[in-house]
C-alpha cells in the first residue's frame, strides 16, 4: 500500500486490523528518560537452608548464630533496607549498598558500629535524604511530562499513530490499561454494541439508538457467505436504529437562555411570550421522558450513553421518579469535542467523531521534535526551597448566611429600592405581606445595608418621594423624631435645606437632626408641616421632630397673593424708569438737533475757518446713553445736514 492510500484509510474503532492491534503501543514522550534499571543494584538471592538463620528484609543475608544476626541488626545495611522498605521501596542487597555508600561524596563508615547514638548523623541518613531529594525533583516533571487530554494516542512502528477518545474506555481505566481496554472492545458480543444518544438545547431535541459494532451472528453468516462465494453487500459497522427530533418554543429569540433559568434570576415575567415560553418547556421534558420511557428497553442494553445539555437540563432525563437513566449510572459520558444544534446530522457527526479512529504518519524523528518542542514550551518546576516559608495569615471567611438570613436580607434589600424609587403600589403590597416580618415601620436599618440612614422615613425623605413619604406619616404613623447619625448628612442636604430659610429650621453647628432636616425639595417639607397641622397630637413635632410650624391654608394662601403682589410692583416700577429713560433719551435728541444747526451759521461768518466733518468733538457727548439704532439714525442726520451745509457755502461764494 503506497503512503497516500495508507493516509486516506480510515479504521473503525470496533473492528480495528489485528496485524494493527498487535504492533501498538501507548503513545509517550519519546524524550522522556528512561526509568534507571535496579537489576544493578539487587542481585539473585542464593537458596537459604530452613535450619539457617536469615533476615527477611535483607537480600541474602544468613547467620551462623544469635550474635552474629544481632550484629547484623546493627548494621547500616540493614537500617538502610528498613526506612527504605517503610518509604516503599525495595530493600538492596549488600554488595549494592556498598556501592551506594562509595558513590557518597562525605560517607560515613562504621557499618557495624554498636553506638546507636549516631543514627542521625550516619550514611543511612545521607542515603535516605538523597532518595527523597531525588523523588521531589523528579515527580514534577514526571507529571509535568504527562499532560491529560480528550484523546489518548497508540504509536505502530515504524511511522503510524492511532488516536482514540478516553470516553470510550471504562471510567476508572488507568493510563497503562488504555492498550488492553483497546484491544478487548475487538471482540464481538451478542447482539452487537449499542449507544444512546441525546441532545438538548434551546428547545431543540435529538435522540437516537445506534449499534456501532455488528453482532457476532453477522460474522458467522458472513463467513458461511465466503465458503458458499456468494457476493454479499457488506454491511456497515454503524447504524441507527431509532430515532427521533423536536423542538418547542423555550427561549426567547437573539436572548438565550431559558425561560425558567430567567425566572429564578429576575422574577416571574408576565408577558404572552412567557407564558407560551414556560408552556414550551413543560412540553419538551414531557416530550422527552415519554420518549426515554418508550425506549426504555433499547436503553438498558446499551453500552455508552452520550448526553449533551446543560445543567438545569439534565434534571429532565436524570434524578426524577420512576427515571430511566439513574443519575450515577458508570455509562453516563458528555461528548469530548464542541457540538452544534441538536439535530439528526449532528448525532450522525458525531457518531463518526466518536468511532472513527484519527490517524497521522509521522516518523519517531518527528514525533520526537514534536516532544522536544512540547517539553521546552512548558515551565520548569520550581525549585523546592530549603526552608519551610512562613504561613500566611488565614483570611477571614465570609460568613455563610442559610436560607432564612438570605430571604431576610433579600427583603429589606427590595424594600429599600421600592422606597428609594418612589414604587407606591408595590410598596403597598409587599407591605401588607411582609411588613410584620421586618419589625415595623420604625425598624432600624441594618448595618450590613451599608445604609447610613436609620428608618424607612429618612430613606424617603432623602430621596424626595413625596407620596411615600406621606403615606409613611399619615397611614403608618412613621416616627419623625428618630435622629439621623451625623455620618449619614452629606453637604448637598446642607445646601438644600438651607436654600429655602422661610421652611427651613435654624441649625447651628452640632444641632441634632431628624428626618424633615434631610427633606431637599419644599413639597416634601410640607407634607410634614400639613401632618403636623392635622394631627398635632401624634408627636412632638415642634419640637423632637424639628418641623418649624404647622401648615395653614389661609396663611400659604396670603403669603402667595403677597408674592403675587410684590412682583406686580416691581413690573410697575421698571416700565415707569423705562418710560422716565426714553423722555430723557428724546429731549437730549432735540438739544443735540438745535445745536447742529447754530453751527452753520458760525461757519457762514467765518469762511476761512476749519471745517471737519461731522461736527465738534463736544456732539459725540450727546449721544452718549442712547440704543445702537438710535446713534446710527442721529450720526446720519448730522452727517446730512452737514452736508447740505458746505452746499450752501459754496453757492453763496460764487455769487
Amino acid at each position: 500500500m503506497t503512503k497516500p492510500a495508507q493516509m486516506a484509510q480510515r479504521y473503525h474503532v470496533f473492528s480495528l486490523p489485528p496485524e494493527l492491534l498487535e504492533t501498538l503501543t501507548p503513545r509517550n514522550l519519546i524524550s522522556r528518560p528512561p526509568p534507571p534499571e535496579v537489576s544493578t543494584l539487587v542481585q539473585t538471592v542464593p537458596p537459604v537452608s530452613d535450619n539457617a538463620r536469615a533476615c527477611n528484609i535483607c537480600l541474602g543475608a544468613t547467620f551462623a548464630d544469635v550474635t552474629e544476626q544481632r550484629s547484623h541488626f546493627r548494621s547500616d545495611w540493614h537500617r538502610y533496607n528498613v526506612k527504605i522498605r517503610l518509604r516503599g521501596g525495595s530493600p538492596v542487597t549488600e554488595p549494592a549498598f556498598a556501592q551506594l555508600v562509595d558513590g557518597l561524596e562525605d560517607s560515613l563508615s562504621g557499618s557495624a558500629s554498636s553506638d546507636e547514638s549516631s543514627d542521625d548523623s550516619d550514611a543511612v541518613k545521607a542515603l535516605v535524604s538523597k532518595i527523597k531529594r531525588t523523588s521531589r525533583s523528579s515527580s514534577p516533571s514526571e507529571e509535568r511530562q504527562t499532560p491529560l487530554t480528550a484523546v489518548t494516542w497508540f504509536h505502530s512502528p515504524p511511522s503510524t499513530q492511532i488516536g482514540v477518545y478516553r470516553m470510550l474506555f471504562p471510567i476508572d481505566t488507568p493510563a497503562p490499561s488504555y492498550l488492553a481496554e483497546l484491544k478487548s472492545i475487538q471482540e464481538r458480543v451478542e447482539g452487537g454494541r449499542k449507544w444512546a444518544m441525546f441532545m438538548v438545547a434551546g428547545g431543540h431535541f435529538a435522540g437516537a439508538i445506534v449499534e456501532v459494532s455488528r453482532p457476532a451472528e453477522d460474522q458467522d453468516s458472513i463467513v458461511s457467505g465466503k465458503a458458499k462465494k456468494k457476493p454479499l453487500k457488506p454491511k456497515p459497522e454503524t447504524s441507527i436504529l431509532k430515532h427521533k427530533t423536536f423542538h418547542r418554543y423555550t427561549t426567547r429569540r437573539k436572548q438565550g437562555g431559558s425561560q425558567s433559568v430567567n425566572d429564578n434570576s429576575k422574577g416571574a415575567a408576565i408577558s404572552a411570550g412567557a407564558m407560551l415560553r414556560r408552556y414550551g418547556e413543560q412540553a419538551l421534558r414531557d416530550d422527552i421522558r415519554n420518549l426515554l420511557l418508550d425506549w426504555a428497553d433499547d436503553i438498558q442494553d446499551c453500552e455508552r450513553i452520550w448526553l449533551r445539555a446543560s445543567v438545569s437540563n439534565r434534571r429532565i432525563f436524570l434524578d426524577y421518579e420512576n427515571c430511566v437513566i439513574n443519575k450515577g449510572d458508570d455509562r453516563l459520558r458528555t461528548f469530548p469535542f464542541p457540538t452544534r444544534r441538536p439535530t439528526q446530522s449532528e448525532l450522525v457527526r458525531c457518531l463518526l467523531e466518536l468511532t472513527q479512529v484519527k490517524t497521522s504518519h509521522l516518523t519517531e524523528e518527528a514525533l520526537r521534535a514534536q516532544d522536544e518542542a512540547f517539553l521546552a514550551s512548558k515551565p520548569k518546576p520550581k525549585a523546592t526551597p530549603s526552608s519551610a516559608p512562613a504561613p500566611a495569615p488565614e483570611k477571614a471567611k465570609p460568613q455563610r448566611l442559610n436560607k432564612e438570613e438570605e430571604a431576610y436580607r433579600e427583603k429589606w434589600s427590595r424594600l429599600l429600592d421600592m422606597i428609594s424609587k418612589g414604587r407606591s403600589e408595590p410598596l403597598k403590597s409587599f407591605w401588607e405581606r411582609e411588613g410584620a416580618s421586618l419589625g415595623g415601620v420604625d425598624a432600624l436599618i441594618p448595618e450590613w445595608t451599608g445604609d447610613k440612614r436609620v428608618s424607612l422615613l429618612q430613606v424617603a425623605v432623602q430621596s424626595g418621594q413625596e407620596d411615600v413619604t406621606r403615606w409613611l406619616l399619615y397611614e403608618l404613623h412613621a416616627d419623625p423624631t428618630i435622629i439621623v447619625p451625623s455620618s449619614g448628612v452629606h453637604q448637598e442636604d446642607k445646601a438644600a435645606n438651607e436654600s429655602d430659610a422661610s421652611n427651613a429650621p435654624l441649625q447651628g453647628a452640632g444641632s441634632r437632626r431628624t428626618a424633615y432636616d434631610l427633606a431637599r425639595t419644599r413639597a416634601v417639607r410640607d407634607v410634614f408641616r400639613q401632618c403636623a397641622g392635622d394631627h398635632p397630637d401624634w408627636w412632638d413635632w415642634l419640637g423632637a421632630a424639628r418641623v418649624p410650624s404647622t401648615f395653614n391654608q389661609g396663611k400659604e394662601e396670603a403669603r402667595d397673593e403677597k408674592k403675587k403682589q410684590r412682583k406686580k410692583g416691581l413690573k410697575e416700577k421698571m416700565r415707569e424708569r423705562e418710560a422716565k429713560e426714553r423722555e430723557r433719551e428724546g429731549k437730549q435728541s432735540d438739544i443735540d438737533d438745535e445745536q447742529v444747526e447754530a453751527k452753520p451759521e458760525l461757519r457762514s461768518q467765518d469762511p476761512t475757518a476749519p471745517r471737519k466733518l461731522g461736527g465738534s468733538s463736544g456732539a459725540a457727548d450727546g449721544i452718549v446713553g442712547l440704543s445702537v439704532e438710535l446713534r446710527a439714525k442721529v450720526e446720519r442726520e448730522r452727517r446730512a445736514r452737514a452736508a447740505e451745509a458746505r452746499l450752501n457755502i459754496l453757492t453763496g461764494a460764487r455769487r
